[in-house]
């Protein structure tokens, strides 16, 4: 997906702000791109299909980069809805909780391996590229670990499956959720940018002229931008929800008895 700049927005606001500095602008647009992101749902991400590892119960979001999940619609495991838990109620469900390996040491872990494939003063690439053993995992660390059934999120990258993968079976994941801009981004999708464009503008402008002791603050004008980007947020979250998609309705009648 290519990007688009946030500065490339700058020639429709700084008309209304006159004087305003351009970092002031790019970062009132940055803060606007984010929370209409955030409001709308609308930059929506599938993530590819990845197999989960027996004992790990931790895992990133394999995301674009400079963004963050906001919102995840749903998580499957081998085609079945996971449950999507809060962290306390993840707790309550779960209050073991759940570690690497079941929380046995690397060099518990790596037991059954060659002896110089962890943790060895000597660099050797046969234990990694010849026809070394497989790592034969310890029975111990799946000690605890069953199908996972549930999904909680830990940070805005990391989120946890519950109980912990075992190794009976291939545990393939499928993941919908939502995106927004990181704090650092410097822009964002094209396609989502140009959806969201009219919105961005306005949420801009509304902050930057009610800023303080400016000469381009205009109070009144800034309650009208927040009314515009407040009525098109709504519009393109239900856009969002409803895609391109129109239905036609139909009627039926109910018997009596």
């Amino acid at each position: 997906m290519a990007d688009r700049e946030f500065t490339s927005l700058i020639p429709r606001i700084s008309p209304s702000v006159p004087g305003c500095p351009q970092p002031t602008i790019v970062q009132s647009i940055q803060a606007a791109a984010i929370r209409m992101c955030e409001l709308t749902l609308a930059w929506r991400h599938v993530e590819p299909r990845f197999d989960l590892q027996p004992g790990v119960p931790e895992y990133h979001y394999r995301k674009p980069p400079n963004t963050d999940v906001h919102a995840l619609f749903e998580a499957t495991l081998n085609n079945y809805p996971l449950d999507k838990l809060t962290l306390e109620n993840a707790l309550d469900l779960y209050p073991q909780w759940v570690d690497l390996y079941s929380g046995l040491t690397a060099e518990q872990v790596w037991q059954n391996a060659e002896s110089n494939a962890f943790n060895s003063d000597t660099y050797n690439t046969q234990p990694f590229n010849g026809a070394s053993n497989p790592i034969q995992i310890p029975e111990e660390a799946l000690e605890h670990a069953t199908v996972p059934r549930a999904l909680c999120q830990i940070t805005p990258d990391k989120y946890i499956v519950l109980p912990l993968p075992d190794d009976e079976n291939p545990y393939t994941m499928r993941m919908f959720y939502a995106l927004k801009p990181k704090r650092t981004s410097t822009g964002m999708d094209e396609v989502i940018l140009s959806e969201l464009e009219d919105i961005i503008v306005h949420a801009t402008l509304e902050t930057l002229l009610v800023l303080p002791d400016s000469s381009w603050t205009d109070r009144e004008l800034a309650a009208y931008h927040g009314r515009k980007a407040l009525a098109y947020s709504v519009e393109r979250r239900a856009r969002a929800n409803l895609g391109n998609q129109r239905a036609t309705a139909t009627v039926r009648m109910m018997p009596w008895a």
